[in-house]
């Protein structure tokens, strides 16, 4: 995996409960890989968190400019996903395999990745995380439709 030179600031991660083990197998991948990280996870020994306040969180933070991109993971990368596409701006992605994790970047421009810890093992994630770090938003036919979803987005304001 190639360090991205215009990826200076940490990466986003947050986990909840279904997700923690797989959260703290990301984190020591990211790193070993010498990849900073600030991690937004839910408390493992409190409740008063949940899945949509972890989503939400990151996808602020991101929106915030603190991070350039995002990690979410919860038991199926749905909720997550759900969630931080609600905070105008970010466009999350739900991939479980490297081929959409390289799309979401190279064509939507996708600033967070959510994935499913109860859907698929910790080297796949790995995977598919990789491919999704080394990929970067290509300017061309693809501009145009993320433009779209941006002023799509603004209608709804």
């Amino acid at each position: 995996m190639k360090k991205d030179p215009d990826m200076t600031l940490p990466i986003a991660i947050g986990a909840d409960d279904a997700a923690f083990t797989l959260k703290d197998e990301i984190i020591r991948w990211l790193a070993k890989k010498g990849i900073p990280y600030i991690d937004y996870s839910m408390d493992k020994n409190s409740n008063l968190e949940s899945y949509p306040d972890v989503a939400w969180t990151v996808a602020q933070a991101i929106k915030a400019g603190k991070h350039e991109r995002g990690i979410l993971l919860c038991g199926t990368g749905i909720g997550m996903c759900i969630v931080a596409n609600k905070v105008p701006g970010i466009r999350a992605a739900q991939c479980h395999d490297s081929y959409s994790a390289e799309r979401a970047r190279k064509s939507n421009n996708a600033q967070i990745i959510t994935i499913g810890a109860r859907i698929i093992g910790i080297e796949l994630a790995k995977s598919i995380l990789g491919t999704w770090l080394d990929s970067d938003f290509q300017e061309g036919s693809s501009t145009p439709k993320v433009n779209k979803i941006s002023y799509y987005e603004q209608q709804a304001s």
